[in-house]
């Protein structure tokens, strides 16, 4: 295993392993324990008490995060026509139809997030091979296979995350930067925490949040108590 840094050893040594902290301690703690030189993103991590292997307690969507990430989404939107100008108008970083498809197929990643109007979507599923190991495949579930591109490309430009359990019931999502005021961080995570919660699966039973840690890039992860927002 790879040695530690010793920043990051001094950085764990400010953490109880044993012990859930309210929010707002584990907030002030990440901001103590990001050493890096460069605003860390902050993440929230949850261990769900769900079987990925049912289709109904496969958990995936998308919301928008009331104070943002801190990062600029760089947006491509399939579309023609007047959804193509609509998308424009919109402020979509990039917006055509084969010409991009054809960049993709070369080698071509500067965007963060692909739209695609429905029409276009036997074109786009092409893509599937290339966009799809990068969780880049727009799905109607996200909100990214739509008509609505307008409202598509405004809420992932004002901080649209989205969210998806893993093979092994984990989710991981950015809440924001380091450089947030506390209170945003909290108010970001407790709007995850409540939509994660709008969406447990009926089928799921025992503890729905087993596990719940936040962590800056490079720092520890810090558990979080939630069960008095669970309980509201």
């Amino acid at each position: 295993m790879a040695k530690k840094g010793k920043k990051y050893v001094e950085a764990l040594n400010l953490v109880d392993r044993t012990k859930s902290y309210e929010i707002s301690e584990a907030i002030e703690l990440v901001k103590k324990t990001a050493t890096a030189k460069f605003d860390e993103s902050v993440e929230a991590a949850f261990r769900l008490g769900v079987d990925p292997k049912k289709a109904d307690q496969q958990i995936r969507g998308a919301m928008v995060l009331p104070n943002g990430t801190g990062k600029t989404q760089k947006v491509l939107v399939f579309a023609k026509g007047e959804k193509a100008k609509e998308a424009e108008a919109a402020g979509a970083d990039y917006v055509g139809d084969a010409d991009y498809i054809s960049k993709i197929n070369q080698g071509w990643f500067e965007f963060d997030v692909v739209v695609a109007t429905p029409d276009m979507m036997a074109e786009v599923g092409k893509l599937g091979r290339v966009l799809g190991p990068k969780g880049l495949m727009p799905n109607p579930k996200t909100g990214t296979v739509t008509f609505e591109v307008e409202k598509a490309v405004n809420e992932i430009k004002a901080g649209k995350v989205e969210y998806r359990v893993d093979k092994s019931g984990n989710i991981h999502v950015p809440v924001g930067k380091v450089s947030f005021e506390d209170a945003k961080l909290q108010e970001n995570f407790v709007a995850l925490v409540e939509q994660l919660l709008k969406v447990k699966p009926q089928s799921s039973k025992g503890t729905y949040m087993r596990n719940v840690t936040i962590a800056s890039t490079m720092g520890p992860g810090i558990r979080v108590d939630v069960s008095g927002l669970v309980r509201k």
